[in-house]
């Protein structure tokens, strides 16, 4: 640490002009991982709300599965009486404009989650009443309540102008971007087919998935033989969310570049440094300092330089995140943010680390000028 401090010291302004970019890389981090965790729950906090294990879907389906998916009241009854099956319901979803009522009301786009008013799946309300026989009562989440959605309002919905009374609300939830709408599943049939007045007995029967709590160990496998149903994990149904697989391959395409460049910005500036420096190492070498000493050396170095880097760029980056909550799909989560900075950390050592090895073909007679 002597050798290091020192070197800090006196050439304190080329190890803060690395600092900054760190800091900067830092700052980027964060913000990358505030928007990742941001833009993933704009996509998918309604499905990660599901107090579910599973998902059974239509066998048929495919790629999007909420929108090409339908399973009949034989299918959820017959899930329903398996074995290792604690619970199954029937979940409708369907992304659906509304508009609300009176003259100019304002238009919405609704993501409505059809559900049994009484059922394990229909959640209970922050605000106002569950869902009950009201035919027509609907809770909203918070992403419809910032659009000046509020209890007791009326809304026409689908293509026959269903009406829909608001009756209460819940906490956040969203689905492809889209605020979630909770109706009881008579409802969610009417505004799925578009069908005005009574449903007919086929559509009446149908709903989107099976919603399953399964005890642990169940096999579905077979069952889905029986049944014609495809059963997937809750984490599994996550890429049905639509733009959720493009949003989240990007932005882990755009943070591993990010490190990447971090990795070699940091082991290109060391690379320089130590080429620099290769008199005074090899002045070390020629009055008795080991090789492993002096790589211990510039590796604290390294690791003094980055710390205190990537801890003001996190601070920053978090102050900055903070701004940003209001205006952008943003969150900030402590496991990611301290992954972030801890991966910074890393590469950047294991640039440098490449970059310092050079210290171990310095010969001490260079100091002797035997290399003249």
């Amino acid at each position: 640490m002597f050798l290091a401090v020192r070197d800090l010291r006196f050439a304190r302004g080329r190890f803060a002009l690395i600092g900054a970019v760190v800091a900067m890389i830092a700052v980027l981090g964060v913000i990358l991982s505030g928007l990742a965790s941001g833009l993933a729950d704009s996509g998918i906090s309604s499905l990660r709300a599901l107090p579910v294990t599973h998902l059974a879907f239509d066998k048929s389906a495919s790629g999007e599965l909420f929108s090409r998916s339908t399973v009949t009241r034989d299918t959820w009854r017959a899930w329903a009486a398996q074995p290792g099956v604690r619970e199954a319901e029937p979940l409708g979803q369907q992304l659906v404009h509304a508009q609300l009522s009176g003259p100019g009301g304002k238009q919405l786009d609704l993501a409505v989650f059809g559900v049994r008013p009484a059922g394990f799946l229909a959640p209970a309300p922050a605000t106002g009443r569950p869902l009950s026989a009201d035919p027509n009562g609907i809770l909203v989440s918070e992403e419809i309540v910032k659009d000046g959605v509020r209890v007791g309002d009326r809304l026409t919905a689908g293509q026959a102008d269903t009406p829909l009374t608001v009756v209460g609300t819940i906490g956040h939830a969203s689905f492809g971007h889209v605020g979630v709408v909770y109706a009881p599943l008579a409802l969610w049939q009417k505004l799925h087919y578009g069908l005005p007045g009574a449903l007919p007995p086929a559509a009446s029967g149908q709903a989107t998935a099976v919603a399953l709590r399964l005890a642990p160990g169940a096999g579905t496998a077979a069952i889905d033989d029986r049944l014609g149903t495809r059963t997937v994990g809750k984490a599994g149904t996550y890429a049905a969310s639509p733009g959720y697989t493009a949003e989240s391959s990007t932005m882990t395409l755009i943070r591993g570049f990010l490190y990447a460049i971090s990795a070699l910005v940091v082991g290109s500036f060391f690379t320089v440094w130590t080429i620099q420096r290769r008199q005074e190492i090899a002045l070390l070498k020629a009055i008795g300092a080991s090789t492993g000493y002096i790589l211990r050396d510039a590796l604290t170095q390294v690791a003094v330089v980055l710390l205190a880097a990537t801890a003001a760029g996190t601070g920053a980056g978090l102050a900055l995140g903070g701004a940003m909550n209001a205006s952008a799909p943003f969150a900030l989560k402590t496991g990611q943010v301290t992954a972030a900075a801890l991966l910074l950390i890393v590469l950047g050592l294991a640039g440098a680390a490449v970059a310092v090895r050079r210290i171990t073909k310095v010969q001490a007679l260079t100091a002797l000028g035997a290399d003249r």
